[in-house]
Protein backbone atom coordinates (compact mmCIF):
# COMPACT_ATOMS: atom_id res chain seq x y z
CA UNK A 1 0.00 0.00 0.00
CA UNK A 2 0.94 3.49 -0.17
CA UNK A 3 0.15 6.71 1.18
CA UNK A 4 0.10 8.65 -2.49
CA UNK A 5 -3.13 10.83 -3.20
CA UNK A 6 -5.07 8.48 -6.15
CA UNK A 7 -5.32 11.11 -8.15
CA UNK A 8 -6.23 14.92 -8.76
CA UNK A 9 -9.63 14.80 -8.82
CA UNK A 10 -11.01 18.15 -8.83
CA UNK A 11 -8.54 18.30 -11.82
CA UNK A 12 -10.67 15.52 -13.49
CA UNK A 13 -13.77 17.09 -13.09
CA UNK A 14 -12.60 20.05 -14.28
CA UNK A 15 -11.75 17.89 -17.85
CA UNK A 16 -8.12 17.91 -16.90
CA UNK A 17 -5.81 14.84 -17.74
CA UNK A 18 -4.44 12.98 -14.07
CA UNK A 19 -2.07 11.19 -13.48
CA UNK A 20 -2.68 7.22 -11.41
CA UNK A 21 -1.16 4.23 -10.55
CA UNK A 22 2.11 6.35 -9.22
CA UNK A 23 2.27 8.93 -12.27
CA UNK A 24 2.71 6.25 -15.04
CA UNK A 25 -0.76 6.11 -16.23
CA UNK A 26 -2.82 9.22 -17.56
CA UNK A 27 -6.53 9.55 -17.61
CA UNK A 28 -8.34 12.08 -19.17
CA UNK A 29 -12.17 10.58 -18.35
CA UNK A 30 -13.58 9.95 -15.60
CA UNK A 31 -14.78 5.71 -14.80
CA UNK A 32 -17.35 6.16 -12.78
CA UNK A 33 -19.49 8.14 -15.00
CA UNK A 34 -22.67 6.65 -16.16
CA UNK A 35 -24.99 9.42 -15.90
CA UNK A 36 -27.34 7.96 -13.69
CA UNK A 37 -27.30 5.98 -10.50
CA UNK A 38 -24.98 2.81 -9.82
CA UNK A 39 -26.88 -0.48 -10.25
CA UNK A 40 -26.42 -1.84 -6.60
CA UNK A 41 -27.74 1.76 -5.12
CA UNK A 42 -30.60 1.33 -7.27
CA UNK A 43 -31.24 -2.19 -5.34
CA UNK A 44 -30.72 -1.14 -2.53
CA UNK A 45 -33.44 1.78 -2.77
CA UNK A 46 -35.96 -1.15 -4.31
CA UNK A 47 -35.58 -3.55 -1.39
CA UNK A 48 -36.47 -0.12 1.53
CA UNK A 49 -32.74 -0.52 2.71
CA UNK A 50 -32.30 3.69 3.10
CA UNK A 51 -34.13 5.83 5.65
CA UNK A 52 -34.19 9.44 5.60
CA UNK A 53 -32.40 11.62 6.16
CA UNK A 54 -29.44 10.37 4.51
CA UNK A 55 -26.13 11.32 3.93
CA UNK A 56 -24.19 10.38 0.97
CA UNK A 57 -20.02 10.61 1.70
CA UNK A 58 -17.92 11.62 -1.78
CA UNK A 59 -20.61 12.03 -3.33
CA UNK A 60 -18.28 12.72 -7.18
CA UNK A 61 -20.92 13.51 -9.51
CA UNK A 62 -24.37 13.44 -8.11
CA UNK A 63 -26.32 10.59 -9.19
CA UNK A 64 -26.31 8.71 -6.37
CA UNK A 65 -28.13 11.43 -4.74
CA UNK A 66 -29.73 12.88 -7.33
CA UNK A 67 -31.67 9.44 -8.09
CA UNK A 68 -32.66 9.16 -4.23
CA UNK A 69 -33.59 12.69 -3.97
CA UNK A 70 -36.18 11.64 -6.70
CA UNK A 71 -37.14 8.54 -4.77
CA UNK A 72 -38.22 11.51 -2.36
CA UNK A 73 -35.50 11.18 0.37
CA UNK A 74 -34.07 13.69 2.23
CA UNK A 75 -30.10 14.06 1.28
CA UNK A 76 -27.18 15.82 2.22
CA UNK A 77 -24.25 15.05 -0.31
CA UNK A 78 -20.29 15.82 0.45
CA UNK A 79 -17.29 15.81 -1.52
CA UNK A 80 -14.20 17.23 -0.94
CA UNK A 81 -14.09 18.66 -4.84
CA UNK A 82 -15.29 21.84 -4.79
CA UNK A 83 -16.08 21.51 -8.69
CA UNK A 84 -17.97 18.64 -8.98
CA UNK A 85 -20.02 20.41 -5.60
CA UNK A 86 -20.69 23.22 -8.37
CA UNK A 87 -21.66 21.03 -11.09
CA UNK A 88 -23.88 19.08 -8.99
CA UNK A 89 -26.24 21.63 -7.54
CA UNK A 90 -26.45 23.13 -11.35
CA UNK A 91 -27.67 19.50 -12.08
CA UNK A 92 -29.98 19.90 -9.01
CA UNK A 93 -31.57 22.92 -10.04
CA UNK A 94 -31.92 22.15 -13.45
CA UNK A 95 -33.86 19.07 -12.82
CA UNK A 96 -35.84 20.79 -9.64
CA UNK A 97 -34.58 18.13 -7.02
CA UNK A 98 -33.64 19.43 -3.66
CA UNK A 99 -30.22 17.89 -2.11
CA UNK A 100 -28.05 20.04 -0.09
CA UNK A 101 -24.31 19.25 -2.08
CA UNK A 102 -21.75 20.40 0.21
CA UNK A 103 -17.71 20.46 0.55
CA UNK A 104 -16.63 18.72 3.30
CA UNK A 105 -13.31 16.74 4.54
CA UNK A 106 -14.20 12.93 5.46
CA UNK A 107 -12.46 12.88 8.23
CA UNK A 108 -13.60 15.46 10.43
CA UNK A 109 -17.27 15.92 8.57
CA UNK A 110 -17.38 19.73 9.58
CA UNK A 111 -20.11 21.42 8.72
CA UNK A 112 -22.35 18.66 8.50
CA UNK A 113 -25.14 18.66 11.19
CA UNK A 114 -26.55 15.12 12.31
CA UNK A 115 -29.28 13.17 12.52
CA UNK A 116 -28.96 10.94 9.75
CA UNK A 117 -30.79 7.22 9.67
CA UNK A 118 -28.61 6.33 6.83
CA UNK A 119 -25.11 6.72 5.31
CA UNK A 120 -23.80 5.91 2.01
CA UNK A 121 -20.51 5.67 0.76
CA UNK A 122 -20.07 4.15 -2.32
CA UNK A 123 -16.24 3.99 -3.08
CA UNK A 124 -15.39 6.63 -1.49
CA UNK A 125 -13.51 4.93 1.35
CA UNK A 126 -10.97 3.48 -0.62
CA UNK A 127 -9.11 6.35 -1.32
CA UNK A 128 -8.32 6.89 2.31
CA UNK A 129 -5.28 5.62 4.63
CA UNK A 130 -6.07 3.78 7.26
CA UNK A 131 -5.32 6.39 10.14
CA UNK A 132 -7.87 8.84 7.46
CA UNK A 133 -10.79 5.94 7.42
CA UNK A 134 -10.64 5.65 11.15
CA UNK A 135 -11.27 9.39 11.82
CA UNK A 136 -13.98 8.97 9.19
CA UNK A 137 -15.69 6.12 10.19
CA UNK A 138 -15.86 7.64 13.80
CA UNK A 139 -16.92 11.27 12.18
CA UNK A 140 -19.36 9.52 10.96
CA UNK A 141 -20.64 7.78 13.91
CA UNK A 142 -20.84 11.14 15.23
CA UNK A 143 -23.88 12.71 12.73
CA UNK A 144 -25.65 9.26 12.44
CA UNK A 145 -28.72 8.30 14.75
CA UNK A 146 -28.67 5.12 17.11
CA UNK A 147 -29.87 2.40 14.97
CA UNK A 148 -29.03 4.59 11.82
CA UNK A 149 -27.32 2.45 8.50
CA UNK A 150 -24.69 2.72 6.75
CA UNK A 151 -23.68 1.17 3.27
CA UNK A 152 -20.35 1.24 2.08
CA UNK A 153 -19.49 0.04 -1.51
CA UNK A 154 -14.95 -0.60 -1.56
CA UNK A 155 -12.06 -1.84 -3.70
CA UNK A 156 -10.87 -4.84 -2.59
CA UNK A 157 -6.74 -4.83 -2.07
CA UNK A 158 -6.82 -7.04 -5.06
CA UNK A 159 -7.71 -3.58 -6.94
CA UNK A 160 -3.93 -2.57 -6.19
CA UNK A 161 -3.46 -4.70 -10.04
CA UNK A 162 -5.24 -1.06 -11.26
CA UNK A 163 -3.79 1.63 -8.76
CA UNK A 164 -2.52 2.06 -5.53
CA UNK A 165 -5.07 2.72 -2.70
CA UNK A 166 -3.66 4.54 0.17
CA UNK A 167 -4.80 2.30 2.85
CA UNK A 168 -5.84 -1.81 3.60
CA UNK A 169 -8.75 -2.86 2.34
CA UNK A 170 -8.78 -6.77 3.01
CA UNK A 171 -11.68 -8.32 5.10
CA UNK A 172 -9.92 -8.16 8.15
CA UNK A 173 -8.59 -4.89 8.25
CA UNK A 174 -12.25 -3.55 7.18
CA UNK A 175 -14.10 -5.36 9.50
CA UNK A 176 -11.67 -4.55 12.01
CA UNK A 177 -11.85 -0.45 11.39
CA UNK A 178 -15.72 -0.54 10.80
CA UNK A 179 -16.28 -2.26 13.90
CA UNK A 180 -14.85 0.54 16.14
CA UNK A 181 -18.22 2.19 15.95
CA UNK A 182 -20.31 0.39 13.55
CA UNK A 183 -21.63 -3.81 13.65
CA UNK A 184 -21.14 -4.92 10.33
CA UNK A 185 -24.06 -7.53 9.68
CA UNK A 186 -23.49 -8.00 5.92
CA UNK A 187 -20.03 -7.97 3.48
CA UNK A 188 -20.00 -9.65 0.65
CA UNK A 189 -18.44 -9.20 -2.85
CA UNK A 190 -20.14 -7.86 -5.75
CA UNK A 191 -19.44 -5.82 -8.68
CA UNK A 192 -19.25 -2.39 -9.69
CA UNK A 193 -19.74 -1.01 -12.49
CA UNK A 194 -17.24 1.73 -14.66
CA UNK A 195 -18.27 3.37 -17.75
CA UNK A 196 -16.31 1.63 -20.00
CA UNK A 197 -16.50 -1.33 -22.60
CA UNK A 198 -14.05 -3.96 -22.99
CA UNK A 199 -12.51 -2.20 -25.68
CA UNK A 200 -12.31 1.12 -24.00
CA UNK A 201 -11.22 -0.52 -20.43
CA UNK A 202 -8.44 -2.13 -22.75
CA UNK A 203 -7.35 0.82 -24.20
CA UNK A 204 -7.43 3.04 -20.70
CA UNK A 205 -5.88 1.18 -18.32
CA UNK A 206 -2.46 -0.41 -17.62
CA UNK A 207 -1.58 -4.05 -18.62
CA UNK A 208 -2.01 -5.21 -15.02
CA UNK A 209 -5.41 -4.20 -15.59
CA UNK A 210 -6.41 -7.01 -17.72
CA UNK A 211 -7.35 -9.43 -15.77
CA UNK A 212 -10.34 -7.60 -14.75
CA UNK A 213 -11.42 -7.95 -17.94
CA UNK A 214 -14.28 -10.76 -19.22
CA UNK A 215 -13.77 -13.06 -21.81
CA UNK A 216 -14.95 -11.73 -25.04
CA UNK A 217 -18.41 -13.16 -25.63
CA UNK A 218 -18.63 -13.73 -22.15
CA UNK A 219 -21.47 -12.08 -19.84
CA UNK A 220 -19.70 -12.09 -17.35
CA UNK A 221 -17.67 -9.37 -15.92
CA UNK A 222 -20.33 -6.88 -17.49
CA UNK A 223 -23.55 -4.87 -16.91
CA UNK A 224 -25.97 -5.44 -18.55
CA UNK A 225 -25.60 -2.41 -20.15
CA UNK A 226 -22.02 -3.96 -21.52
CA UNK A 227 -19.96 -2.03 -18.89
CA UNK A 228 -16.85 -3.40 -16.90
CA UNK A 229 -17.86 -4.03 -13.56
CA UNK A 230 -14.76 -4.23 -11.35
CA UNK A 231 -14.58 -6.27 -7.59
CA UNK A 232 -15.78 -4.25 -4.47
CA UNK A 233 -16.92 -5.28 -1.35
CA UNK A 234 -20.98 -4.47 -0.65
CA UNK A 235 -20.94 -3.34 3.35
CA UNK A 236 -23.86 -2.91 5.68
CA UNK A 237 -23.19 -1.86 9.14
CA UNK A 238 -25.53 -0.75 12.12
CA UNK A 239 -24.40 1.76 14.22
CA UNK A 240 -25.42 1.21 18.06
Amino acid sequence: MTDQKLMDFDALYQGQSVTFGGGDQRLDTIPWRLDGPQPVIVELADAGEFTGPILESGCGLGDNALFLAERGYEITAFDAAPTVIEQDRAKAAERGLKVDFTVADATTLDGIEGGFNTALDSAMMHCLTDEQRRAYLAALHGVCNPGAKLHILCFPDIAEALFPMPGHTDEASLRRDIGQHWRVDRMRMRGYSTSFTREQWAAVMPPAAAAFLPDPGSADGVDDQGRVLLPVWQIRAVRD
